[in-house]
C-alpha cells in the first residue's frame, strides 16, 4: 500500500470514529431528565456506537502501521482478527437485547392523554427494579422525566395518577406525590407515611 493510500484509509478511519461518537452524543443527552424519548432509543447505545468509534481509531492507529515482514503482518492480523469479531458480536448483541426494559403499566393522565405514566422492570436479574417515568407528548416531541427508581426491597406497591396532574408512587412505609405543570414537568416529591 502506497503512504498516499494509506492516509487516505486512516483519515476514513478517523472520520468514521469521529462520525460514530458524533452520532451517539444526542442519545446520551437525551437520556437525561426532559430528554426527547425518540432521539434517546434510537441513538443512546453506548457499547455499540462509542465500541464502534474506539474499533475504528485503533484501526487507524493500527494502518498507519507499516509492517516490515510478511510474518508480523500475520501475527498482528491473528491477534486483531479474533478481538474485532467478538467485539462486533457483543456490540451486535448488546444492541438486539440491550432494551430498556420490561414495561410493566403504562397510564395515560385522565385529564390530559398526552401525559403518560410508566412503570418499566429495568432489572437484569429475577428481582425487579422499577423504573417509573412521566412522559410528556408525544412522537418525536415526546420528552421523559425519571421520577425514581426503587427495587423490592424498597417495598415498591404501585405508580398511579391520583388526580388530574398529580402522580402517587405507594411504597409499604410511605408515599410520595409528584405534581405535573401543564408543560409536563414534574415537581417534587413530597412524602408522607403510608396510613396502615
Amino acid at each position: 500500500m502506497t503512504v498516499t493510500r494509506r492516509g487516505q484509509v486512516v483519515w476514513w478511519l478517523r472520520g468514521a470514529a469521529l462520525a460514530a461518537f458524533l452520532v451517539y452524543l444526542p442519545g446520551y443527552f437525551s437520556s437525561r431528565q426532559g430528554g426527547l424519548v425518540e432521539v434517546e432509543r434510537w441513538l443512546n447505545h453506548p457499547v455499540l456506537l462509542l465500541g464502534t468509534a474506539v474499533t475504528l481509531a485503533m484501526a487507524s492507529a493500527v494502518a498507519q502501521v507499516e509492517f516490515r515482514t510478511r510474518w508480523a503482518q500475520i501475527g498482528f492480523a491473528a491477534v486483531l482478527s479474533p478481538l474485532l469479531v467478538i467485539g462486533a458480536a457483543v456490540g451486535g448483541l448488546a444492541y438486539v437485547f440491550g432494551g430498556d426494559g420490561r414495561l410493566v403499566d403504562r397510564k395515560p393522565d385522565p385529564s390530559r392523554s398526552d401525559h403518560v405514566l410508566s412503570v418499566t422492570d429495568v432489572a437484569f436479574s429475577i428481582d425487579p427494579v422499577y423504573r417509573v417515568e412521566l412522559v410528556a407528548g408525544s412522537g418525536w416531541s415526546a420528552r421523559h422525566w425519571g421520577l425514581g427508581t426503587w427495587e423490592e426491597e424498597d417495598g415498591f406497591v404501585r405508580a398511579e395518577w391520583s388526580g388530574p396532574g398529580r402522580i402517587t408512587v405507594t411504597l409499604e412505609k410511605e408515599i410520595e406525590v409528584f405534581t405535573v405543570g401543564e408543560d409536563g414537568t414534574p415537581a417534587g416529591p413530597s412524602s408522607m407515611p403510608r396510613p396502615r
